[in-house]
């Protein structure tokens, strides 16, 4: 597996595993999918965009930016997304260590995740793992689907 920036002919790839996430509905809070247009756009105004690649396939990706401004500017902020035809492979595992590494080495000290869905058991489970903390419970902060509500659950940990 390789991890690297992302570069143009990337772009339909990704848009495929980010919009695969956002239409399952139970990780990402948007609602809107993304098209060539709004998604080279959305990934180029990243701070980084990296892709796994496995056997000359981007299997998965994520998207790293500021998660604040001015003296909450040294938090980042990181999204996941990996093919559900390559998910448990430990794709996210290597996705999560390489954007601690790029957000220390683009000057942020905290990796910060604003909205882990409680339900989201694998994620939570993995971010533990590596030594991220949980900060609390935020009762009913992401609609479902079916538009019920499920808790988030807030985590951070120091940047490599």
């Amino acid at each position: 597996m390789e991890i690297r920036q992302f570069c143009r002919n990337d772009i339909p790839a990704m848009i495929d595993i980010w919009n695969e996430i956002v239409r399952e509905g139970d990780a990402f809070p948007q609602e809107e999918t993304l098209d060539e247009e709004t998604g080279f756009s959305f990934f180029s105004s990243q701070s980084r965009s990296a892709v796994a690649v496995v056997e000359g396939k981007v299997r998965g990706l994520y998207v790293l930016h500021p998660n604040n401004i001015g003296r909450c500017g040294h938090i980042a902020n990181s999204s996941y997304a990996v093919s559900s035809c390559s998910r448990g492979e430990h794709i996210g595992r290597a996705l999560v260590l390489d954007s601690l590494k790029a957000a220390g080495d683009l000057g942020f000290r905290i990796l910060q995740f604003n909205a882990v869905v409680r339900t989201n058991t694998a994620a939570r489970k993995l971010y533990e793992e590596l030594g991220f903390h949980p900060l609390g419970i935020i009762e009913k902060g992401f609609r479902m689907p079916d538009g019920e509500y499920e808790d988030i659950c807030p985590y951070w940990r120091e940047t490599l």
